[in-house]
């Protein structure tokens, strides 16, 4: 006689809502027997469910809600019996389209049927901390990693490298985190010139939390008057800090988006935001009011008193947005300009205020190409 397997998924057979009661007492503590009973199914029903589960039983805490839920899952298989859209699924539980295809394809199985109480579990299994470190473990993949790393490949290189090599084995696969994170807590050898930056101790990650010393009433450059953005009129300034050796030392550097002018604002007794702020209201009060339209800066601390400096020097000070340099190009290209005459690593307190009037007299007699071999002081000198 013919025997018909079971479908593994089968929600006509019981209501959906059965079987997840059925996993809601298991993972309580109850029997599986009990659990059964107590939601109205054999035992032996209750035992296939538990099996093709993954034949474990997890606690299931509370997460954030950008997480797929057991209750996701089965919304999903439903949808795709249905032949639902992945994009109408997605729309429908309120997830990106990327969450559900990343999801259905590590839920389904070799039948090619979506599972959604297998998959449920296996994630799970995944989010059980603490976890054994792959690189402790596993000495050859880490051989491997401690090669790649002394000549002088990224960690990212390495776990492309690692993932084109061993496409169909997951064990002698490890992410760019997982390397850098063995690479800080000593567990690939020395430290000193494994990575480009020359970085020996990670930089504390903030992303996605906002700053609690972020600067007040910032105007972004967004925000800007058209004006400034057209480089005709002068008094529309780019600034910014050259950073001297040990970060003991400072200069602050100004550049007039228009003649490429520059102005160099000495900081004797450092550059910490009241600092900043008494040096640009001293050292900018000689300049005509109509040269004090704009400052674009960046969103470094040390203009924490933004609002103070405009009140004293008449400038409307912006701010670009964060890691676009760009927003304010003619100023870094005057940095570069200004290295010939204070070189990274150097101590920037051995200039007097007399010395970056020279530099920047000398700079500002320069032709420049980009104003047709004129100069920025033949430019700025008839608004003087």
């Amino acid at each position: 006689r013919k025997i018909t397997r079971m479908p593994r998924y089968a929600p006509n057979r019981f209501p959906t809502e059965r079987k997840a009661r059925y996993f809601e007492l298991v993972r309580q503590g109850l029997k599986g027997a009990a659990a059964a009973r107590r939601v109205g199914v054999s035992t032996s029903c209750g035992s296939k469910w538990f099996i093709e589960a993954g034949s474990m039983a997890l606690p299931d805490p509370p997460v954030s809600d950008r997480f797929l839920t057991q209750d996701d899952r089965v919304a999903i298989a439903d949808a795709l019996r249905a032949d639902t859209p992945v994009s109408r699924i997605a729309e429908q539980l309120g997830k990106h389209r990327s969450t559900v295809y990343r999801e259905i394809a590590r839920g389904t199985q070799q039948d090619g049927v979506y599972q959604p109480w297998w998959s449920h579990n296996q994630v799970l299994e995944r989010r059980k901390r603490p976890k054994e470190e792959k690189l402790l473990v596993r000495r050859d993949l880490r051989e491997i990693v401690q090669a790649r790393l002394d000549e002088k490949w990224s960690p990212q290189q390495i776990a492309r490298h690692l993932a084109r090599s061993h496409p169909d084995d997951p064990a002698l696969r490890v992410s760019t985190e997982t390397i850098y994170r063995a690479l800080f807590a000593g567990r690939l050898g020395r430290m000193q010139g494994r990575l480009r930056t020359g970085r020996t101790r990670r930089r504390r990650q903030r992303r996605g939390v906002p700053h609690k010393n972020r600067i007040p009433n910032m105007l972004m450059v967004h925000d800007r008057p058209a004006e400034a953005d057209d480089r005709v009129t002068p008094g529309h300034w780019e600034g910014d800090l050259i950073i001297g050796r040990g970060q003991h030392s400072a200069v602050g550097t100004l550049v007039d988006r228009a003649t490429r002018f520059v102005r160099l604002i000495h900081l004797p007794t450092g550059w910490k935001a009241p600092q900043v702020r008494d040096a640009l209201a001293e050292q900018l009060g000689d300049l005509p009011h109509v040269l004090r339209r704009t400052l674009t800066w960046d969103q470094g601390r040390e203009l924490y008193y933004h609002d103070q400096v405009s009140a004293m020097t008449g400038l409307k000070i912006f701010f670009c947005d964060p890691h676009a340099p760009w927003q304010r190009g003619s100023n870094e290209n005057a940095n570069g300009l200004l290295r010939q005459y204070l070189p990274k690593g150097s101590d920037l307190s051995v200039h007097s205020l007399r010395d970056l009037h020279a530099i920047a007299r000398q700079l500002n007699d320069r032709p420049r190409i980009v104003l047709g071999d004129r100069t920025p002081a033949d430019l700025m000198r008839p608004w003087l």
